[in-house]
């Protein structure tokens, strides 16, 4: 995992490195801040150690007072296999490739002081970028309480897609909150009923009836023209249709057409 840093104009120099054991109590302590559920001090453990969590982490290189190395942001995401995700059905999952798998981001992150800075889009891009490079990963999936519109607003602006809304997803408080399903995805991974797949299946439904209608009305009018032997009479005959409609029919000559 390799630092990266931006300088924001007339603004801080944002750099991004993994989160080290160092970063434990600061870590606690913006979850702690910024969230209303409370995580168990295990899970925290487990992102500074790197025990089946991947991390990012936004530090401010322009920061005085030796805290320039200190968390501003974070992100937290852990890789699950797609079989035993609760989006397998969005991803087309293949049951004969069992070793597909998924990236879900845990937590995300930014202090108040530095938000609308980029910092949480940048720390996104770590995640994606962490997917694209692993084979079996077919998407990026989180959720979203429903009241928290900038994450919307930001997720969607991110191209992430909104394929479920889960009712009373959250307890906060003695009180349950909605949450919406977002994904991106990633490596050829795509929703098996995208809004364009389903338009296109409809249009090719729809030809494909019209050309099966057009075929059975060309039949029948075949059947309906009926073909007379040559006479010396010139006058008009009149003939029964299969479908007991009668039909006139104009003779010129001495064949009826």
């Amino acid at each position: 995992m390799v630092n990266s840093q931006s300088q924001v104009p007339n603004g801080p120099t944002i750099c991004y490195r993994p989160i080290r054991p160092s970063d434990l109590e600061i870590l606690e302590h913006l979850h702690g801040n910024l969230f209303p559920i409370r995580y168990e001090s295990e899970f925290f453990q487990n992102v500074v150690n790197g025990r089946d969590i991947v991390s990012w982490g936004a530090v401010d290189r322009s920061r005085p007072n030796g805290q320039s190395d200190d968390l501003i942001g974070f992100v937290t995401a852990r890789v699950v296999l797609a079989k035993e995700s609760e989006i397998g059905d969005m991803i087309g999952y293949d049951s004969s490739k069992s070793d597909q798998t998924l990236v879900y981001i845990l937590t995300l992150g930014v202090v108040d002081a530095y938000r609308n800075l980029g910092i949480a889009s940048s720390l996104i891009r770590e995640v994606i970028k962490y997917a694209s490079s692993i084979p079996t990963c077919r998407a990026v999936y989180l959720h979203v309480i429903s009241y928290n519109n900038p994450a919307i607003y930001l997720y969607k602006k991110m191209s992430f897609k909104c394929v479920r809304m889960l009712q009373d997803f959250y307890l906060i408080s003695g009180q349950h909150y909605d949450s919406y399903l977002f994904v991106y995805y990633v490596n050829g991974g795509r929703s098996p009923c995208s809004p364009l797949e389903l338009l296109t299946v409809m249009v090719s439904y729809i030809r494909s009836v019209f050309k099966s209608v057009a075929a059975r009305l060309y039949k029948n009018e075949e059947k309906k023209v009926i073909r007379w032997p040559k006479r010396k009479e010139n006058h008009c005959l009149v003939a029964a249709s299969q479908n007991k409609r009668n039909l006139g029919v104009e003779c010129t000559g001495y064949e009826c057409v």
